[in-house]
């Protein structure tokens, strides 16, 4: 079996689109996830013509468009769970408008929709309040998605960033009571660190739910720099058939762009290789 790898373009912010797009690709990715925050402040401001030539920048460079991540950076102030209808309102639109971006970048891609500070209890509700606001929230996006061929990823958060969504269990049930085939969940190994089982078998039990994966160290750190053992996801992922991107979101830019892309790749690849020895 061979992995999908891709990256979150942050790292590469200040490049220009398509240098990013050169040294991704370069490096040994086959996939370019975006946050949309590097593209403009809103969506709105991504013309349908930008839209057009980054996805022809992607193909040319022969990446793959993979989806969106970081979906609520920008515009500041927004929030879906909070006791605010009118601000509910307007930020489930947002996320509307970014499923329409993500369809137009290119075909299948996901959304992961972490989000911590925007989507966390405020305003004095309760963590099952908060929590219904988000369920009703993604429900009443789902059928957009659905036309648009685009998978919202419902991700589970550690406590000390959001108490809504903590757990790949509640992230789960979540997609059981939408139903839609639009919304999944994903796995990331930095934001599973106060999971109770270990890491392969949670992606064990909910492989069926799994759209997509992040790689990072726990301490989001970039692949290789700290001492997480990754085989025993690959092996599970590997062992499932896993067909999805297995995709660097890190945390820590300081290594730069290039260096962190190379080495957390190559220590994947070390890490899968002894997989198959």
């Amino acid at each position: 079996m061979v992995f999908r790898h891709s990256i979150c373009n942050e790292a590469f912010d200040k490049w220009p689109f398509a240098d990013a797009c050169k040294a991704i690709r370069a490096a040994g990715y086959s996939g370019i996830e975006i946050a949309p925050f590097t593209l403009a402040e809103t969506p709105a401001e991504v013309s349908a013509a930008q839209r057009a030539e980054c996805r022809d920048i992607i193909g040319s460079e022969g990446l793959t468009f993979v989806g969106l991540h970081w979906l609520m950076v920008s515009p500041k102030g927004l929030h879906v769970t909070g006791p605010d209808e009118e601000l509910r309102r307007r930020s489930w639109d947002h996320i509307r408008a970014l499923i329409d971006l993500c369809a137009d970048l290119g075909p299948n891609g996901v959304m992961v929709f972490g989000s911590p500070n925007q989507r966390k209890t405020t305003g004095g509700m309760t963590r099952e309040e908060a929590t219904r606001n988000y369920i009703d929230g993604l429900a009443s996006v789902a059928p957009q998605a659905e036309d648009r061929g685009v998978t919202v990823l419902v991700e589970a958060l550690p406590l000390a960033q959001s108490d809504v969504v903590q757990t790949l269990a509640e992230a789960v049930a979540i997609v059981g009571e939408i139903g839609s085939p639009a919304v999944r969940t994903m796995f990331d190994v930095h934001n599973a660190i106060d999971e109770h089982e270990s890491h392969a078998a949670l992606v064990d039990r909910y492989f069926d739910f799994i759209r997509h994966v992040h790689v990072n160290e726990l301490d989001g750190r970039h692949c290789g720099a700290g001492s997480y053992d990754f085989r025993p996801v690959l092996e599970v992922l590997q062992r499932r058939g896993y067909a999805g991107w297995v995709s660097l979101e890190a945390f820590d830019f300081t290594p730069g762009a290039e260096r962190l892309a190379n080495e957390s790749l190559r220590h994947l690849e070390s890490q899968i290789h002894q997989l198959q020895s």
